[in-house]
């Protein structure tokens, strides 16, 4: 079973990206559960969502500790909150951010993406809050290939029509292309 656990920020599409990925694992044929946590429901209070992927059925239901993949939607949250706390020994670890992270310590596998340029370019912008999620699914397929990116544009494009459905399209597709592997220097084992 691969668990992941997602970090953002109320409005940025956490909870829909954990829901998006796992209708992308049906599509092809894999089993999922996704689920939110998160205390004041507010804009921009830091939340957490869950994704489960199995090629049976999962029959856990309770919130990820030790997560396969850690994906942070929000750069700052790497200052609010400790992402890489339970992550696997040689999990992955995919962030939005223009810049590399130098004070991470983990054991295991680092991808950036600039989601927020790309969602920004895009006009992907809602109450002035660029909304991420779908881009972060690019980066998330190109690290891990877990899911096809051309089955991720297939669920965006199911679950938003028209002009949103395809700037939704495009940012997953652009993430998917600009995501890269940072070589940590150093790293803690657990």
């Amino acid at each position: 079973m691969i668990e992941i656990k997602f970090f953002g920020r109320g409005g940025q599409g956490a909870v829909t990206a954990a829901n998006l990925i796992v209708q992308a694992c049906f599509k092809e044929g894999k089993f999922g559960l996704a689920f939110p946590s998160f205390g004041a429901e507010r804009r921009g209070a830091i939340l957490n969502a869950y994704a489960r992927i199995d090629n049976n059925p999962i029959n856990v239901h309770q919130q990820i500790y030790e997560p396969d993949i850690v994906v942070v939607l929000d750069k700052k949250i790497l200052h609010m909150a400790n992402v890489v706390e339970g992550l696997k020994p040689g999990g992955y670890l995919i962030i939005n951010t223009n810049t590399i992270p130098e004070e991470l310590n983990i054991d295991g596998r680092l991808f950036i993406v600039d989601a927020t340029r790309i969602c920004l370019d895009l006009n992907l912008v809602i109450s002035g809050w660029p909304v991420v999620n779908t881009a972060i699914l690019g980066a998330l397929s190109k690290a891990t290939n877990i899911i096809k990116i051309d089955t991720l544009i297939q669920i965006i494009e199911e679950n938003w029509k028209g002009e949103v459905g395809r700037k939704n399209s495009e940012a997953c597709k652009k993430a998917f292309q600009e995501t890269y592997e940072v070589v940590l220097k150093s790293f803690t084992r657990r």
